[in-house]
């Protein structure tokens, strides 16, 4: 099967937008929650990851596959938050390897004074520019790419896996 070299052309331009556009997105929320918050946008990750698992803890592993921005180096981010009060590691106790990651009270009232701005942010460089039928697509369009991998993290994505042991 031969590809035309149009549609290869505007196939890699789109994927260049988006990579563009992620890039560009993520930033400008990272400056701004810096600036008003002093957060780090890989802090909120950490942080909303948190919150949303039951009880508020998540295996350092299941952790590593949920964070979107700092994958890498996901010790070393923990082991700030956590000299900062707002997450505290546990030992696993069916699994002396493992640890859970757990929000803290502190970690909440962080979450709660982060989370307007950072969802101001989406709304005013993301979603704000897009109406419901470009969301609605969006939205399908990426579950596609997403359908398709069998990455954890397109798991968590799309909702499927028990997120904590």
């Amino acid at each position: 099967m031969t590809i035309d070299p149009t549609e290869r052309s505007r196939a890699l331009r789109a994927w260049r937008l988006f990579l563009t556009a992620h890039a560009t997105v993520a930033e400008v929320l990272d400056e701004e929650l810096q600036a008003e918050r002093q957060m780090p946008l890989t802090w909120y990750d950490v942080l909303v990851n948190l919150d949303e698992a039951p009880g508020g803890r998540l295996r350092m592993q299941h952790l590593a596959n949920a964070v979107l921005f700092s994958r890498s180096g996901l010790t070393r981010l923990v082991d700030r938050m956590a000299h900062e009060g707002l997450i505290a590691r546990e030992a696993c106790p069916d699994d002396r390897r493992g640890t859970f990651a757990v929000l803290t009270t502190a970690g909440k009232r962080a979450l709660r004074r982060a989370a307007p701005v950072h969802h101001r942010g989406i709304t005013k460089h993301f979603t704000g520019r897009l109406d419901d039928a470009d969301i609605r697509s969006l939205e399908s369009i990426l579950s596609k790419v997403l359908e398709g991998s069998d990455h954890p993290r397109a798991a968590i994505a799309l909702g499927s896996p028990a997120r904590a042991d």
